[in-house]
């Protein structure tokens, strides 16, 4: 606050109407010490007396928390998180759903099948009595499975845009779902590699903070060539190269998103490295 609205209180100059300015008055004011800020706002007109001053402090706190939500949720990582964790449940409920289809439909023919393409292939058929409600299921089964297909193809246009060196090295796909897992691209870079190693095994990482399993070699990353493509023997060196990679471009996507190509070379002659070990 500048030292003429300090005199005058939070709200000097703004009419007790003007709720967008009361809430800007919120987010960009300060002071350096507190005051009688009540007294204050009712001197200057902004209201009658003190509960109306709180009545209107608590409406324009909340339109300023209202405002400040709706930008972090609007930010593209968080679309972006949303749009993974949407197909991931898509693709979950639609697989639960199809083995249903497949014991439902095992009760009544003999050359019943299992899975979502079985339910894509009943849900292709014309409705005719006696199973009609399994038909209506099994189209329930394909259209979240086309669903899925479409989100993973946002998710595979939007990512490299989010996050280019990230996307770049771990795929669209994996990349969006280790934005998610940290929780936004600023917590994934403010984490160490060794975190970034394990995200998606906090269940094993914990048991193994008990004493009860040894510790997870890798999380959702497990599911990137450089690890499954190396020996089990030195699939934990892939991890720790490939996490210690990712944790780079997370920092690089987020503070200056400039593409870095060299990092895609760094980490193929890495692996590299790491996967002729089998053949020694």
């Amino acid at each position: 606050m500048t030292d003429e609205t300090v005199d005058a209180g939070w709200f000097q100059g703004i009419d007790p109407g003007d709720l967008d300015a009361a809430r800007i008055a919120i987010e960009e004011g300060q002071a350096d010490e507190p005051d009688d800020w009540p007294t204050m706002a009712v001197a200057s007109g902004f209201a009658d007396d003190e509960d109306e001053y709180y009545e209107r402090l608590h409406e324009a706190t909340m339109a300023a928390t209202r405002a400040a939500v709706q930008e972090a949720e609007s930010a593209d990582d968080k679309q972006l998180i949303h749009a993974i964790r949407a197909m991931d449940d898509c693709d979950r409920t639609a697989n639960e759903l199809a083995e249903r289809v497949a014991e439902w439909a095992g009760s009544i023919r003999e050359d019943a099948g299992t899975g979502v393409e079985y339910a894509r292939e009943l849900a292709d058929e014309a409705d005719s009595e006696g199973d009609d409600r399994l038909v209506s299921l099994a189209r329930r089964v394909r259209d979240l499975d086309d669903e899925a297909a479409d989100l993973r193809t946002h998710v595979q246009q939007t990512a490299p845009e989010v996050a280019p060196n990230l996307a770049a090295l771990a795929g669209p796909v994996l990349a969006a779902r280790l934005i998610a897992l940290a929780g936004g691209l600023k917590e994934l870079a403010r984490k160490p590699a060794g975190t970034v190693q394990v995200l998606g095994a906090e269940e094993a990482l914990f048991a193994h903070l008990r004493g009860r399993a040894p510790s997870p070699k890798h999380g959702v990353i497990f599911t990137h060539e450089a690890v499954q493509g190396t020996h089990p023997e030195n699939r934990g060196s892939a991890a720790r190269a490939l996490a210690g990679k990712l944790a780079i471009a997370a920092r690089v996507d987020y503070y200056s998103g400039e593409r870095k190509p060299e990092l895609d070379e760094e980490l193929a002659d890495r692996i590299e490295r790491i996967q002729a070990r089998d053949t020694q």
